[in-house]
């Protein structure tokens, strides 16, 4: 509870307190041709670490059960790095290609898992 908690911390007040006064700025560099692509990457990535501390969170939950077998471990992670794909392709539009490769390391993971 403690790690989904940090996460939605983290998320709610950086969106306050470091993004929304950091994006006021005029001087954000331009990258692709407008700070657009700055503003919509710098927000997935800090946000990609909330979806990374709940999956550890849920990680922890099922490990504190006593009986993590491998196959969830991994259905675990194939779910939080699909989840982590979409931040980059919704907030860039597909533009940052991190995507592809979250994409594939949780189809990977889940493969795996199978």
């Amino acid at each position: 509870m403690l790690s989904v908690a940090l996460g939605i911390a983290h998320s709610a007040l950086g969106e306050k307190y470091i993004l929304a006064r950091l994006f006021r700025r005029a001087d954000m560099p331009k990258l692709f041709g407008s700070p657009e692509f700055t503003v919509r990457t710098l927000r997935f990535a800090w946000h990609i670490t909330t979806v990374a501390w709940f999956g550890f969170g849920v990680l922890l939950l099922y490990a504190g059960r006593g009986d993590l077998a491998v196959s969830e471990m991994l259905d675990i992670i194939g779910a939080t790095f699909l989840v982590s794909g979409f931040l980059p392709l919704v907030f860039t539009r597909g533009r940052h290609l991190a995507w592809v490769i979250l994409f594939a390391i949780g189809g990977i993971a889940l493969w795996c898992a199978a």
